[in-house]
């Protein structure tokens, strides 16, 4: 593909780009690769001032660059073709999907899957060796079940949605549409309900369902549990890194992020547009607002006001914790002075 060729496709205004001060550089591209890898016949990025250093070294022939005039300078002087946009990490995003497809199976239902006759398939769906399929079950249009997938009874799975190998959703669970479900995920399995007694634990029936909303993602080995009663739900476009445990109960709002070994306890509300970073936890029944942050390891016991963002354990408002630091690393000679003090 031509460079010009991938700014048509992209969408982008021409005019945003080196072929208006230089027409006959048109680079033919064959590959999108990291701005350190890239090779003579690739596309590549540079997001901001941590790898602009790369601009004069990178073997790229072309690059999506930020609208930084001193950027673009060092590249039209290399002789690469560059294309300027605030955004060059989502634009390249975007660039690599002309790349490069994941692979989908042609629609087909292997003779070697069990599906009960009461199944209400959708068109065009592909079923994959060995996937199991239980009674009162209903599989959108377009949906893709890889191998080993066992839908339990009375699941509703969305058009578009794939199901990758060995992930198992379990009764009542409902699916949306441009779902994407990793591998070893469980979906709908029983929350941790125990109620105590004089002899000991009583389970808990789990009666509830899952709902995932349009576009959601769950990562490999992942597990999203239903509760008692009522319902545990994932808005729409929240995507779930892998290992990620989201309790009984919970309600999570649209666009949100969590990033891989967060957990949360059961009844958490997660507002719209949260990111949760790695290794997270969330208390039962906290709440977190809209827009809000909790960095890598954040231990979250209280609710979290909307774009708030949240460090350490347990966790504290970001810039009371980097202070809070900043005493830390003093507090062994703030100790001999306290002594000394003491002694008089």
């Amino acid at each position: 593909m031509e460079f010009q060729q991938l700014i048509t496709h992209l969408g982008v205004d021409p005019s945003q780009t080196s072929l208006a001060q230089q027409p006959d550089l048109n680079p033919e591209i064959q590959a999108v690769c990291a701005v350190y890898e890239a090779t003579p016949e690739s596309l590549s990025y540079v997001e901001g001032a941590k790898y602009a250093q790369w601009i004069s070294q990178t073997a790229a022939n072309s690059l999506i660059l930020p609208p930084d005039p001193a950027f673009q300078a060092e590249a039209t002087q290399r002789g690469i073709a560059w294309l300027a946009t605030p955004e060059p990490r989502l634009l390249f995003a975007r660039a690599i999907a002309l790349f490069y497809q994941p692979y989908r199976p042609k629609p087909a239902i292997d003779p070697t899957a069990v599906i009960h006759p009461s199944v209400v398939f959708g068109e065009s769906v592909y079923i994959g060796s060995h996937v199991v399929i239980g009674e009162g079950a209903k599989i959108g249009d377009r949906a893709c079940l890889h191998p080993n997938v066992v839908i339990y009874p009375d699941v509703e799975i969305g058009e578009n949605t794939t199901i990758h190998a060995n992930a198992t959703i379990h009764e009542r669970t409902q699916i949306g549409a441009n779902c994407m479900i990793h591998s070893g995920a469980v979906i709908g399995g029983e929350g941790f309900g125990f109620v105590p007694s004089a002899q000991g634990w009583v389970k808990m029936e789990q009666s509830g369902r899952v709902v995932l909303e349009d576009g959601v993602e769950v990562g490999s080995n992942s597990t999203v549990d239903r509760p008692a009663v009522g319902e545990t739900r994932i808005g729409r476009n929240t995507k779930l890194d892998n290992l990620v445990q989201i309790g009984h109960g919970c309600k999570i709002g649209t666009n949100t992020v969590i990033a891989s070994q967060a957990g949360m306890a059961g009844g958490v509300k997660v507002g719209n547009g949260v990111i949760l970073a790695g290794q997270v936890g969330i208390a039962n029944e906290a709440v977190i607002g809209d827009g809000a942050i909790a960095t890598a390891k954040a231990g979250i016991h209280n609710n979290i006001k909307a774009g708030e963002i949240v460090t350490g354990i347990p966790a504290l408002p970001h810039k009371v914790f980097l202070k809070a630091s900043a005493v830390y690393q003093h507090l062994p000679e703030m100790y001999k002075t306290l002594r000394r003090l003491k002694r008089g």
